[in-house]
């Protein structure tokens, strides 16, 4: 048998990562990284490890995302050198943002073939730097025999989980207690990759704990609201249920829901009378769907109080005050400032159902009043759907036992603005708002959620062009289980989210058309069906609904005409 240096790496790293709370690799196939591959599949075999292929590394990256957005645990991927490397920047990026443990395990040539022009060699150590909560270039395996690649995989976790932090990485603050990228890069020499026996095994373990940061105790007394962006959870509607203060809660922050929730936030934050006497904010997770709340964030009258969530401190009125978490302290609570609130969200809430059927006009003796009930109900039924009912038909066909993924498109905003109070699970990526990565990040939450023994069904809403963005992310190897998945596109043929943004009213009519809202005819239907993917075309609500709601199993993709 042949001796490989790299393989006895690969797999006690390998083992190391599993034995520390790891529990699913995403590869992409290579050849310098044939080694980290095997051992991963070696230990899948045993049962120790899920893999996840995917032959395309920026969908590898999101979709490990995914997973570890859904679990709140690390996940490896795996990938050759070269190129392979920088494809996994987006999800980088997007997880120290969001905070989100993920583990870049990328292979490299050894040192004496980098900066000679060998093949496939570029620089990788620090590529990640900005980003990686610790970015580490590795021996070559067989170098330094007393190199303990074990102990490399309990650090690798442990930093990506916040459990302890990197002492070298070049931070202004400490980031103890935020979750994060790690980089290992992985240099080796043929041979690259050799057979391992049966009695190579791992011992799943858990992940190491991570110490309670002390919280930062809040009184009662300053006019408070709180407000919760992306990832929030509930701990934000604790906070404002425990404060009695009221609720800000984007629709992408988890959040949404209890009685202090302030609906028609955006026209309340703007009213004197309430957002303008705002002295207190607190904030959980990233907040990014408002100008309304970017701008109470920026007050420098407003003291702001910011639980850290990513890999950044929000800080936008440069006097903001950063925790671990918060704990509400006794006190006498303002029941005007909150009735006042409660008020104001009562008269700007939104009801988008239908009214209820006229029995008494569907079973009147008079045919005209009977005629005229008939025809109310078949226009209810015939309605046309536009941005602000598909997001309500999504919202209304999800309970606690689903996920929910919003893709970054105009569609988000509507929901944010018209959707009512309820407990779901909901992820976005909003790190950086970009709309790389939606749909293999929602099938990593599909995976995770359905792993975990969930019984629901994951659904994304997004646009045409965040799925035409990601449309690599459809394919799915055949011996990978089917998740349970519904990505529903509102189709409006281009990204008119640039009709709110002041482009629209700069630039020429051919400029804008061309530039930003890029219009094209890709036939949904086609790569839904090319992917194998069941697909639907729904145009009424009432269709809508029984599509959302009809027992199905596997991948569907439902196509929304929009108007432009």
């Amino acid at each position: 048998m042949t001796a490989s240096p790299a393989t006895n790496a690969a797999a006690s790293l390998i083992a190391s990562l599993i034995a520390h709370g790891v529990r699913d690799v995403v590869l992409s196939p290579g050849s310098r990284s044939q080694a980290l591959a095997l051992a991963a599949t070696h230990f899948a075999r045993q049962g120790s490890l899920r893999v996840h292929v995917r032959i395309d590394e920026r969908v590898a990256g999101f979709t490990a995302l995914g997973i570890a957005r859904e679990q709140r645990a690390p996940v490896a991927i795996v990938c050759t050198s070269g190129t392979a490397v920088a494809n996994l920047l987006p999800a980088a990026m997007e997880a120290f943002h969001a905070g989100v443990p993920l583990l870049l395990l990328t292979a490299d040539r050894p040192p004496e073939l980098r900066g000679v022009g060998a093949n496939q060699a570029t620089v990788q150590p620090g590529l990640f730097t900005p980003f990686a909560r610790l970015s580490l270039d590795a021996p070559v395996p067989g170098d330094d025999d007393a190199f303990d690649w074990a102990a490399l995989g309990e650090r690798a976790v442990s930093v990506a989980l916040g459990a302890v932090d990197d002492p070298t990485r070049p931070t202004a603050a400490p980031i103890m207690g935020v979750a994060g990228p790690v980089h290992l890069n992985l240099p080796s020499r043929e041979p690259l990759s050799a057979a391992l026996a049966s009695s190579v095994t791992a011992t799943p373990g858990p992940a190491p704990s991570t110490a309670p940061m002390p919280p930062l105790a809040v009184h009662h007394g300053p006019r408070t609201l709180v407000v919760a962006g992306a990832d929030a959870g509930q701990d934000a509607e604790a906070a404002a249920h425990a404060g009695d203060w009221p609720l800000v809660a984007e629709i992408v922050s988890g959040a949404r829901f209890g009685r202090n929730l302030v609906h028609g936030y955006r026209a309340l934050l703007r009213d004197p009378q309430l957002g303008g006497r705002i002295q207190r904010v607190i904030v959980f997770g990233h907040p990014t769907l408002s100008r309304e709340v970017t701008a109470l964030l920026r007050r420098a009258d407003v003291d702001v109080v910011a639980v850290r969530s990513g890999g950044e401190a929000l800080n936008l009125n440069g006097r903001t005050t950063s925790a671990a978490s918060v704990v509400v302290a006794e006190g006498d609570t303002d029941r005007s400032w909150l009735g006042a609130w409660r008020a104001a969200s009562a008269a700007a809430s939104v009801d988008l159902s239908d009214p209820a059927p006229d029995t008494d006009g569907l079973l009147s003796a008079d045919a005209a009043i009977r005629r005229d009930a008939v025809s109310a109900e078949l226009a209810a039924v015939r309605r046309p759907l536009d941005r602000a009912l598909l997001a309500d038909a999504v919202w209304r066909a999800t309970w606690p036992h689903d996920r929910l993924v919003f893709g970054s498109s105009r569609l988000v905003r509507v929901a944010d603005a018209v959707l009512p109070g309820k407990k779901v699970p909901v992820h976005a990526n909003r790190g950086l708002a970009g709309i790389d990565g939606t749909i293999a990040t929602a099938m990593g939450i599909a995976i995770a959620s359905r792993a975990a023994g969930a019984a629901g069904v994951t659904r994304v809403l997004l646009g045409d062009l965040t799925l035409l963005h990601d449309v690599g992310s459809l394919l799915l190897p055949p011996d990978e289980p089917e998740p349970r998945l519904q990505v529903i596109v509102g189709n409006d043929r281009g990204g008119t989210i640039f009709d709110s943004l002041e482009v629209a009213s700069e630039a020429r009519g051919e400029d804008l058309d061309r530039a930003f809202y890029t219009p094209h005819t890709v036939g949904i239907e086609h790569l839904a069906r090319a992917y194998g993917w069941e697909y639907q075309r729904v145009t009424t609500r009432s269709a809508l609904d029984q599509a959302l709601t009809t027992p199905a199993g596997g991948r569907q993709l439902i196509e929304v005409p929009l108007e432009r």
